[in-house]
């Protein structure tokens, strides 16, 4: 059930569309949550990904699948490093980065807005999202879109357009491994 929910929630990231994924998995054990990472992780390494629990809370994971190298760069970024630094992370250390992610979700009940700069939202989104989460958005799809909506609006088709191709891939028997594009 979770590689399904991880095929249906992260295929553009399988894909290399994009730097990262989440998505919520059900497990009656953290053990279990644990081995299951370690198998994707043996797995999806070879094309470049990586799988992290980011929080564990009552019987289910936040996991967060990404590519690192992407996750470097994408942090690299000056709008990135301007809207992180703030908030105590450390923008040359990506693996700090997730770590002071981690923090953020076990200090918070609802999501640190700055996620998004993980889930390569553009940085100008995230931060209008920061300014103002209830208005002055032009789009809603996969996020909310204070920017280029135009650009926005042709990524989330694609996003769409991969996760209808992946998810039929999926149920017809490719494997998860098949379906990861190496990056």
């Amino acid at each position: 059930m979770c590689e399904e929910l991880m095929v249906r929630h992260g295929s553009p990231t399988l894909a290399g569309l994009k730097t990262g994924s989440l998505f919520t998995c059900p497990f009656g054990e953290e053990q279990v949550m644990q081995d299951c990472v370690r198998c994707w992780n043996h797995a999806l390494a070879p094309k470049g990904l990586r799988v992290m629990p980011l929080r564990w809370q009552n019987g289910r994971a936040l996991i967060y699948l990404y590519r690192p190298a992407r996750l470097a760069k994408d942090l690299q970024r000056p709008e990135a490093r301007a809207l992180l630094a703030p908030r105590g992370y450390c923008c040359e250390a990506p693996a700090r980065c997730l770590g002071r992610l981690m923090q953020r979700l076990r200090e918070r009940t609802d999501f640190p807005h700055e996620i998004g700069l993980f889930l390569s939202y553009p940085p100008e989104d995230v931060q209008g999202f920061i300014q103002s989460p209830v208005c002055g958005f032009k789009c809603v799809g996969c996020w909310k879109v204070y920017g280029d909506a135009q650009a926005a609006r042709q990524t989330f088709g694609r996003y769409r357009r991969c996760t209808e191709i992946y998810c039929a891939r999926y149920a017809q028997g490719t494997t998860l491994e098949r379906l990861a594009v190496a990056g």
